[in-house]
């Protein structure tokens, strides 16, 4: 396993397995299954409501919890000091730990500043060890990293070969933060699976596109968290430490970027109107 280094000093696995869209019934099989193929580090939120799944199978899995680390994410509707304050605890009953190694706030919407103050409050008690955000585009990531005691360690943003972030990693880079990919395979969006140049470069090396995928991003300094429920694929998505892409398919690779989210925009008005229903929930 290859490690960043944070900007407060914290260690984190470059690979974890992610548990987005994976339903509070399956959670804990899943989680237990990629802890048995070797994943040390799990990402949740409290949005997808499968905390409690993380938490069973960690303590399941008679894991030293030094040796895990642990993502989970303010939701909006947790938004402001009060209320994130209490979300936090909350995460860390339903997580089954005394300290959350990774708290993100999950999208730059509602309270966020006083979520963040929150989150500064539990890091210095020692609940977590390294607060940052998720979803923040260069503006917004600026004025926070302007106005705060503790800088962002983490910006987890969608990042994929379509959508490489190119433009807002310079400006991580400025700020000390970490760039982290949500969405590694764009959900298959855009023929990611059947793409000429990733088949090609793949074949080259007798991996997936997957893995060449998952490589790319890894030697680009992305941190992943890969999704599947799937133990061989989870597997697979595991085994990408031992190949390496050479400079030629880095380049080849890195002209597949389109710029672009294949998901949504927060710049779009009628996308920032749903986001605000749920700081109504």
């Amino acid at each position: 396993m290859d490690y960043v280094t944070l900007n407060n000093g914290v260690r984190m696995p470059k690979l974890g397995y992610g548990v987005y869209q994976v339903t509070p019934e399956e959670c804990e099989r899943c989680v237990s299954d990629a802890l048995s193929v070797g994943y040390r580090s799990i990402d949740t939120a409290q949005a997808y409501f499968n905390e409690e799944g993380v938490g069973r199978a960690v303590k399941k899995s008679g894991i030293a919890r030094g040796e895990l680390f642990l993502t989970t994410k303010v939701w909006i509707s947790n938004a402001g000091e009060r209320r994130a304050e209490a979300s936090i605890d909350a995460s860390l009953k339903k997580l089954g730990t005394d300290y959350i190694d990774l708290l993100l706030i999950h999208q730059p919407f509602g309270d966020y500043y006083g979520t963040y103050r929150a989150m500064e409050k539990a890091y210095r008690a020692g609940k977590v060890r390294a607060i940052g955000v998720s979803n923040f585009y260069p503006d917004r990531l600026i004025d926070l990293c302007n106005f705060v005691e503790v800088k962002p360690a983490v910006n987890q943003v969608e990042t994929h070969v379509f959508c490489q972030q190119k433009a807002a990693r310079e400006v991580m880079k400025r700020h000390g933060v970490q760039i982290e990919s949500w969405g590694p395979f764009a959900e298959g969006k855009n023929g990611l699976f059947t793409n000429p140049v990733l088949t090609e470069i793949a074949a080259a090396h007798e991996r997936s596109v997957a893995q060449t995928a998952l490589r790319f991003l890894l030697q680009s300094d992305v941190v992943v968290i890969p999704k599947s429920v799937k133990k061989e694929r989870m597997a697979q998505n595991f085994d990408v430490f031992s190949f390496e892409l050479t400079q030629d398919e880095m380049v080849r690779i890195s002209a597949l970027d389109s710029g672009s989210s294949l998901f949504f925009s927060h710049y779009d008005p009628d996308t920032v109107e749903w986001f605000m229903t749920f700081s109504k929930e």
